[in-house]
């Protein structure tokens, strides 16, 4: 099978190992929101028993963000974003946060 691009984008270390799976953590979140809102409103209201009162909620969450975590389609998912995020910082000098920050306004 051949790809489109033949030369496989390089990754350094830190962006394999560290910056893509924080965008896979943070991206996982999001796809958990009901399993994180639902911890959070139980430990708000389990107080100092949480730890206890909310082990159903804790399993529910991990296996949740796990599941994503472990799914290689998920990684491939958010290493394709990481890369279009680097070559437009490459093109632009700006980063994809103050892109999504500092949209013109027309006034």
């Amino acid at each position: 099978m051949e790809s489109v691009n033949s030369e496989e984008p390089h990754l350094r270390h830190v962006e394999k190992d560290v910056l893509i799976p924080k965008m896979m953590r943070e991206k996982a979140k999001e796809l958990c929101s009901d399993k994180v809102e639902a911890f959070t409103e139980c430990c708000k209201e389990g107080g100092f028993f949480m730890v206890f009162k909310c082990r159903k909620e804790n399993a529910a969450l991990k296996d949740c963000l796990t599941g994503y975590y472990k799914d290689p389609a998920f990684f491939e998912e958010c290493k394709e974003e990481y890369l279009r995020e680097r070559e437009e910082y490459r093109r632009t000098g700006i980063s994809s946060k103050y892109r999504k920050q500092n949209l013109p306004t027309n006034t």
